[in-house]
């Protein structure tokens, strides 16, 4: 039987969540700059920006504080774009940097139930654990403050590594990390576009969270299950799967 040798996992959406909804900080922080809207409107505008946007990824070879530049830039014109229409405010510059620090902090963040448990068991089995994801360098705070910086054998992140999923290219330097063909590595995220896409696109299969009461199901080479924990009891059918060819 084909041996699965390592796990990996998107971040935010996946392994914990933002306390409250994004709309909802932004649209009440707006308000102490003078811009009044509401969190659905800012949460759709968001979005939007989002998809738009030109990935969060600047690559190795540079240095951090040029990276932690960069980084910054590319948040302050998201949030831009996210407000263009929507207001005026009194002062942009104050807001953003709110809104920047107030998300590195992990207190504002929140770990799923599952997680936990989850990668402890997987651990137990002797494989090897990874984050990828399109997160910039405030994730290890994030992680380390939500005391699972521990859990995990390596950390990829889109902005250093020079590539943003759904490219291939992300995915193939977190296994390189490892020295892990494809077809020996697991991808879970909750994004079928960027997550599901990805690892596909990589060799590796990948596993979808739809939190929901669907029972794990079949998505082409891959799979979705509707919460964490299922990973543990879908990883010997996945392993069967590969042996099978």
């Amino acid at each position: 039987m084909a041996r699965i040798k390592a796990v990996f996992f998107d971040a935010a959406g996946t392994l914990f969540h933002t306390r409250e909804a994004v709309g909802e900080t932004y649209a009440r922080e707006a308000r102490r700059y003078g811009v009044i809207t509401t969190p659905e409107v800012v949460d759709a505008a968001f979005r939007r920006a989002f998809r738009e946007a030109q990935p969060l990824a600047f690559g190795p070879g540079r240095q951090p504080d040029e990276l932690r530049r960069l980084e910054r830039e590319w948040w302050r014109e998201l949030v831009a774009k996210t407000f263009a229409g929507l207001g005026e405010f009194s002062d942009f510059a104050s807001y953003f940097n709110f809104l920047f620090e107030f998300f590195a902090d992990p207190a504002h963040w929140v770990t799923d139930p599952e997680t936990i448990a989850t990668l402890r068991s997987l651990r137990k089995r002797g494989l090897i654990l990874g984050v990828i994801s399109n997160f910039d360098y405030r994730l290890y705070r994030i992680l380390r403050g939500l005391e699972l910086s521990a859990c995990f054998d390596s950390i990829t992140i889109s902005s250093e590594a020079g590539y943003a999923k759904p490219s291939a290219r992300l995915f193939t330097a977190a296994l390189a990390r490892h020295r892990l063909r494809a077809a020996e590595a697991v991808h879970v995220g909750d994004s079928e576009h960027l997550d599901l896409a990805g690892a596909s696109a990589a060799g590796m299969t990948g596993v979808l969270i739809s939190r929901d009461p669907e029972t794990p199901r079949k998505l082409g080479k891959n799979y979705t299950v509707s919460s964490l924990r299922e990973i543990i009891g879908l990883l010997p059918l996945l392993e069967e799967m590969l042996s099978c060819g």
